[in-house]
C-alpha cells in the first residue's frame, strides 16, 4: 500500500542522510507547503511533493 506521507525516517534513508538532517529538509517543505496555503503535518512530508523537490518526479512516477 502507498502512503501520501513520508515520515522523517523514511526521508532521512531515502537520502541517505542523519534523521537530524531529514527533520530540517522536512520542515523546509512544509514551510514551502504552507505558504501555498496547504496543510501540514509535523514530522511528516507529502510524498509527491518530496518526490518532486528531489528531482525523482516523473521518473518515479512513471515507475509506479
Amino acid at each position: 500500500m502507498s502512503t501520501t506521507f513520508m515520515k522523517v525516517q523514511d526521508v532521512a534513508d531515502e537520502l541517505g542522510i542523519s534523521k537530524s538532517y531529514a527533520y530540517k529538509i522536512v520542515q523546509q517543505l512544509n514551510e514551502e507547503l504552507k505558504a501555498q496555503g496547504f496543510i501540514t503535518i509535523s514530522g511528516r512530508v507529502n510524498k509527491q511533493y518530496f518526490l518532486e523537490r528531489v528531482c525523482y518526479g516523473t521518473a518515479e512516477k512513471e515507475r509506479m
